[in-house]
């Protein structure tokens, strides 16, 4: 029989699971969720609780005893401040645990695992568009600065005004000067052989 024997083993050595349910609970309680096997989910669900109902006690013993199992003293702070607060008219059930799809390497049953009550964060759709217009925003002083030096420098009293570029010849006008110095050249060949 497994009398006061709760919890699961997980195939790990007590070390280890001690260890690693330290960590999903302080990446829980700093996150507000995080995805793990359903297994997992739950016993992390359990001991996050137990944090939150600890920082509802809000003395020094409950301080020092979250302290000692999470990982982060930001994260321990947290837990006696927002969520003492937040979770300050429930009693229990501070966490839920909802099932995903399988993992696709090895079909392991996955679960969401997050505080309730948490606050709702915009979407990052509504972000974009608002990245977006900052760049557009920005675009134009580009093309300003851009403008700026192609100005003609102003002229100066007492220089020579500048020469206008050379026009780009077409290849008609490019044919025509070529074609007088080949005549030249049969010229002086029709000459020479006389």
């Amino acid at each position: 029989m497994r009398h006061l024997k709760s919890g699961k083993k997980l195939g790990r050595t007590p070390s280890h699971r001690k260890a690693l349910f330290r960590n999903m609970v302080t990446s829980l309680l700093q996150h507000e969720r995080i995805v793990t096997t359903e297994v997992k989910a739950k016993e992390v669900g359990r001991l996050a609780e137990k944090m939150i109902t600890l920082g509802k006690r809000g003395d020094l013993h409950a301080r020092r005893q979250a302290i000692a199992f999470v990982r982060s003293n930001e994260v321990v702070k947290r837990v006696f401040t927002e969520y003492a607060e937040r979770y300050r008219n429930r009693e229990g059930g501070y966490t839920r645990v909802l099932k995903l799809e399988p993992r696709s390497g090895d079909n392991a049953p996955m679960a969401l695992v997050e505080l309730v009550d948490r606050p709702v964060r915009e979407p990052a759709k509504e972000k974009k568009p608002a990245k977006e217009a900052a760049k557009k925003a920005k675009a134009p002083e580009k093309k300003e600065k851009a403008a700026k030096p192609k100005k003609a420098p102003a002229k100066k009293a007492g220089k020579e005004e500048e020469k206008p570029a050379a026009k780009k010849t077409t290849k008609k006008a490019a044919a025509e000067k070529k074609a007088p110095p080949s005549a030249a050249k049969k010229k002086t060949a029709e000459k020479g052989t006389e």
